[in-house]
């Protein structure tokens, strides 16, 4: 068995998500180990950049594609501008998500005087279908289009970006939470489902690190000094600082490598030992 990362050099690595903070910096740590990606991104020109600065920075091939993760024949379309590029596909890190104000509370608890609009019952639904639609179906939709090549073959791998929320769901944002915990669910069905067919399925759970998304719950934009929440966050996070997306990297490798090949259905938490601290 070969304990490095030197056989995967010119395999091929869907990032969907990819034009993001987490998503660009998994792409570039897999690009410099040899790993070709294909950077999917509902922004265009953000799949691009992230392309280009690969290819400029690390000399590996790279590729920025627009492809809508809610609807089929938008990655059907993305598959194929890949496979015409680069061929077979032996990896998919499944990474588009997100979160939205509008299916995120004001308030962490119902008490006196409350205002109902601030609580639960203020969401936006449209918001919250939103958030569950990009965050579950998001991974469903690219799952069923790019895995099948998988199959076919008998080899791959999948890795599904969860979170800590789908372990230990935070205030105010219920639809990301109960997104991501099924997301978790998912990866352990799938898994088995595939498990035969040496295809294997995992996810990495980040912690709190700063991205687009979650920035506005966690950083005052007037003052740049953390918010209430954030430093009830850093509080409850052992190592007492926000994650880099850099720090994502070495997981996913592992994940996506031979050195785990007996390992699916699993997801491993990133998080500062966040999930580990009861409060004491």
């Amino acid at each position: 068995m070969e304990y490095s990362f030197d056989n995967m050099r010119n395999k091929v690595c869907v990032i969907t998500g990819g034009g993001g903070i987490i998503g660009s910096l998994l792409a570039k740590g897999l690009a410099a180990v040899g790993i070709k990606t294909a950077i999917i991104d509902i922004a265009e020109d953000s799949a691009k950049k992230v392309s280009k600065e690969i290819k400029n920075e690390l000399g590996t091939d790279s590729i920025g594609v627009k492809g809508d993760v809610l609807n089929v024949q938008s990655m059907n379309d993305a598959k194929k501008t890949i496979n015409d590029s680069f061929g077979k596909i032996d990896y998919l890190i499944n990474g588009a998500g997100g979160n939205s104000p509008k299916a995120t509370t004001a308030v962490e608890f119902i008490e006196k005087d409350y205002k109902f609009e601030d609580t639960f019952f203020g969401l936006d639904t449209d918001g919250f279908d939103f958030v569950f639609s990009l965050n579950f179906k998001g991974t469903v939709i690219p799952t069923m289009v790019i895995a099948k090549e998988m199959i076919t073959k008998q080899q791959g791998v999948i890795v599904n970006i969860s979170s800590m929320n789908s372990f230990r769901p935070l205030t105010k944002i219920p639809a990301y939470s109960a997104a991501k915990a099924s997301v978790n669910n998912f990866t352990e069905w799938l898994a088995v489902h595939f498990a035969k067919m040496n295809v294997r399925v995992n996810a990495i759970a980040p912690g709190f690190f700063l991205t687009n998304q979650n920035r506005f719950l966690l950083i005052d934009e007037k003052t740049n000094a953390l918010t209430p929440r954030g430093k009830q966050i850093l509080n409850a996070t052992p190592m007492n600082r926000f994650g880099s997306p850099e720090e994502l990297v070495g997981t996913t490798l592992f994940l996506l490598s031979d050195l785990s090949k007996f390992i699916t259905g699993v997801v491993i938490p990133i998080d500062g030992g966040f999930n580990a601290y009861s409060g004491v």
